[in-house]
């Protein structure tokens, strides 16, 4: 197909934000709980949200609309909103922002597996080799290039954090995919794309801070050291990654496909590398090479035609 100026930058633009979202973050957490910037990135993109979503809030048929879905909108909001962004700023503490990209991009292996599980559907055989690729490539980042330290479980808490993290992104991307009878056809609400972000950030805002708090209570973190950089990142992840980049790929995977999309999601973790050097001078290592070239290689394999 052909890539015009303005696909290739809606295709471009969301790997560049959830990019940038982990270096800057990484910095971000050496001044604020990783739990307290998830819970106030949120919190500032429902503020953005709300001129675009007050309609679910604003009629009582909309408000009975979004009652009696709770429960399917809640989850989203936990798993997508919540857990998932809330694990990742967790994980770079102890991780690098490459890494936790590199594990993201393991995507297709976790649907895979979820898609297995819960919705009973088999892969191909082209589809079980390309997981195996994908893992090769996890284990990879898991191991720091060195088998043996697998034997050793000398592995790093962030890495596995993000491996749960995008392991609940699987079951939320098939929640998506394969939502329940009142979120289909005629009985679907007319929501678009802000008021059905809109509607999860309520429930994901509520358990980001919830949260936070927990955090707070159980493992007291440090007190937020408030200041024009970390300021300037909160806006920065609630604009840009949480709305900014939403937007953008519903709009080119709807233009491109799924397949081609899924082609430019995985640069995530090369504009990670280059942000790291830049930003926060972390070098990438050869074993993070050979990690991005299993992962790609098990996409590429997976998504062939039979």
């Amino acid at each position: 197909m052909h890539l015009s100026w303005r696909l290739l930058g809606l295709l471009l633009l969301p790997p560049l934000l959830w990019a940038a979202n982990a270096v800057f973050a990484r910095i971000a957490i050496n001044s604020i709980g990783p739990l307290w910037l998830n819970a106030l990135r949120w919190g500032l993109a429902l503020l953005i949200l709300l001129p675009l979503g007050w309609r679910l809030l604003a009629t009582a048929p909309a408000r009975t609309a979004l009652r009696e879905r709770w429960t399917y909108v809640g989850i989203l909001g936990l798993i997508g909103v919540g857990a998932y962004n809330g694990l990742q700023y967790v994980a770079l503490r102890t991780s690098t922002p490459l890494n936790v990209t590199l594990i993201a991009s393991s995507l297709p292996l976790w649907s895979m597996l979820v898609g297995v599980i819960g919705y009973r559907v088999h892969p191909a055989r082209r589809q079980l080799l390309g997981a195996a690729l994908s893992l090769g490539g996890v284990l990879t980042v898991l191991s720091r290039g060195d088998a043996l330290a697998l034997l050793r479980i000398q592995l790093v808490e962030g890495d596995l954090l993000m491996v749960l993290a995008i392991a609940g992104w699987a079951v939320y991307s098939w929640m998506l995919a394969r939502p329940p009878r009142h979120m289909r056809g005629t009985e679907r609400p007319d929501w678009n794309w802000a008021e059905f972000l809109f509607a999860q950030c309520l429930f994901g805002v509520v358990i980001g801070f919830g949260a936070a708090g927990l955090g707070e209570a159980v493992a007291p973190s440090m007190t937020p050291d408030w200041n024009a950089g970390l300021i300037a990142t909160i806006v920065f992840i609630a604009v840009g990654p949480s709305v900014i980049a939403y937007r953008s790929w519903g709009l080119a995977v709807a233009e491109a496909g799924p397949a081609i999309a899924a082609i430019f999601y995985n640069l995530t973790p090369l504009i990670a590398a280059v942000l790291s050097v830049l930003v926060i001078g972390e070098w990438p290592q050869v074993y993070h090479g050979l990690a991005f070239l299993l992962i790609v290689a098990g996409i590429a394999v997976a998504s062939r035609k039979g």
